[in-house]
């Protein structure tokens, strides 16, 4: 599958959908698996508005039964960083999951999932719908036998939890943190003790003491997992995240067995979602953080000498990582070579209306 198809396939829209349907309908019905990284239970992940249960109830409603697919959700069926090894194997047909949990096997995965000091969600979608980046996405994962798209963003997100002030970058020093990704290389290298843990772990972690920080998501979903009572400093930036995706992953053969009218309901249920979980969480974090105020959290802003310090690292971690893999190099340059062009317009329309216009009187 690459972007024009995609295209093709999520432009046929709800009416044409609808259309189809009554014909998918009369197919067999097509059972499938989707495992999950995440807990039972949590909102924007698992259930509610743009979540995995969301992506599922549409393909069931829109192709009329015909492909009916299940959840299970982090430790039913496989443990939680598991499922996208079970989609390779066949063992399920898709996993939703973040890709930069699987960096280790496939670098250039954590381009399609969340990049320090990248691009906004609108820009990673520009990327994703109109620049290469579905199908880059497919290039990296044709060797694997899987084809993925975007079904989820979360907007910009927050540093984490800390249980103590960081004032200067002395403070990370021998930090244990919860932190995936590219991010937790260049904390490490800044010497933060990076750990990775799915998020029914975080808690847990950090109240006893097992983590001085972690990093989750945001106020919304950060408040699910009860973050704000296992620590007492609450810091934002975004640096590490400026939007993070949930991927999609399926498994091609079964992709391919799915013919165009069902491929091209999945491909709509997912761009739906993508969407409309960035909305819950933007519609939900305002709440939560006032919540967070109120019952004592200390927000505070990293300091810009931190953010400096660990943007200083970035280059090198990209260039170390370009140098060890090509496709990862082949990725992080069209990326990055899109960010420079959408600067361009995020600086003349975004950037200005944050900085001037939002609180003119």
């Amino acid at each position: 599958m690459d972007r024009r198809k995609f295209l093709r396939t999520a432009g046929v829209g709800a009416g044409a959908a609808a259309l189809a349907s009554p014909h998918v309908a009369r197919a067999q019905t097509m059972q499938w698996k989707l495992t999950t990284a995440f807990p039972p239970g949590q909102p924007f992940y698992s259930t509610g508005p743009g979540s995995l249960t969301d992506f599922t109830d549409r393909v069931r409603a829109m192709s009329g039964g015909a492909l009916d697919i299940q959840i299970y959700h982090a430790g039913e069926l496989v443990p939680a960083f598991e499922g996208f090894d079970a989609v390779r194997q066949g063992i399920v047909e898709m996993n939703g999951w973040v890709s930069y949990f699987g960096a280790g096997k496939v670098p250039a995965a954590q381009f399609f999932g969340a990049v320090p000091f990248g691009m906004s969600t609108q820009g990673q979608n520009a990327w994703f719908y109109i620049g290469d980046g579905i199908d880059l996405w497919n290039e990296t994962y044709e060797p694997l036998g899987v084809v993925a798209m975007p079904v989820g963003a979360t907007g910009v997100q927050m540093t984490g939890w800390f249980n103590k002030e960081i004032n200067s970058i002395e403070d990370m020093q021998g930090l244990r943190m919860r932190i995936p990704g590219l991010a937790g290389r260049a904390y490490a290298r800044v010497g933060v003790d990076v750990k990775l843990l799915p998020g029914g772990e975080i808690f847990p972690a950090l109240e006893r003491g097992v983590i001085d920080a972690a990093e989750w998501v945001g106020p919304a979903q950060d408040k699910i997992l009860g973050l704000n009572t296992a620590a007492q400093y609450y810091y934002t930036t975004g640096w590490h995240e400026p939007t993070t995706v949930t991927e999609l992953a399926i498994n091609k053969a079964a992709w391919d067995g799915l013919g165009d009218e069902l491929q091209a309901i999945v491909s709509n249920a997912a761009a739906a979602c993508n969407v409309i979980s960035h909305s819950w969480a933007e519609a939900n974090n305002a709440a939560a953080l006032k919540e967070f105020e109120e019952g004592g959290t200390e927000l505070r802003v990293l300091p810009e000498d931190v953010v400096a310090a660990l943007k200083a690292e970035m280059g090198p971690v990209y260039d170390e990582l370009a140098a060890e893999d090509a496709q990862f190099k082949k990725v992080m340059d069209n990326y990055f070579a899109f960010k420079e062009q959408h600067d361009v317009w995020a600086a003349a329309s975004e950037q200005v209306w944050h900085s001037q216009l939002r609180d003119a009187t």
